[in-house]
């Protein structure tokens, strides 16, 4: 796990989900389980933007970049350039 995924797991389960105990990993489906709602993913936006000095275009808040810390890990790497430690660019980037 990154530096990146594991500030936002600890976002998640700290801060932001209803996880109930449940486990969130960079693989957990964060919106369709309901660990996240859309209040959660404004926050999620929010810190990102915040933490990693960027603005992330309201029209990629999409469950395509949003369902799952891995997959908000590889938005910033390949929408924002951010390489934090252990990111590697998705394959659709490629």
């Amino acid at each position: 796990m990154t530096d990146l995924a594991g500030e936002l797991v600890s976002l998640i389960v700290d801060e932001v989900g209803a996880h109930d105990g449940e486990l969130v990993d960079e693989e957990t489906d964060l919106l369709l389980t309901g660990i996240v709602d859309s209040l959660g993913v404004v926050q999620i936006v929010g810190w990102l933007e915040d933490r990693l000095e960027i603005s992330i275009d309201p029209g990629h808040v999409t469950l395509e970049h949003f369902q799952t810390v891995g997959r908000m890990v590889r938005y910033v790497g390949d929408h924002h350039g951010v390489r934090p430690s252990g990111v590697r660019p998705s394959d659709a980037a490629m």
